[in-house]
């Protein structure tokens, strides 16, 4: 049996608005172009990213693609802001 939650009609405590940070339904909707490569991998890295890919319920090329997307996202807002 499931415990019900007593309402103490009670302020919480401090509490503060957030700014929407979620991108919009449209943003997510799109598909990115591609560009097919051929790249060889040490079979260590094709393993890992197989198993982490199975907890996580995605592929495992897809989770490669977003960590190279995330590396040059990141090294193009450093070069572009003069640190590099």
């Amino acid at each position: 049996m499931k415990k019900k939650t007593k309402s103490l009609n009670e302020p919480i405590g401090e509490y503060r608005v957030i700014k929407d940070f979620l991108p919009s339904p449209r943003h997510l909707a799109f598909k990115e172009e591609k560009v097919k490569v051929t790249i060889a991998l040490s079979k260590a890295s094709v393993e890992f990213f197989k198993e982490e890919s199975k907890k996580h319920h995605t592929q495992y090329q897809t989770m490669i693609r977003r960590l190279l997307d995330y590396y040059t996202a990141r090294q193009q807002k450093r070069l572009t802001s003069g640190s590099g």
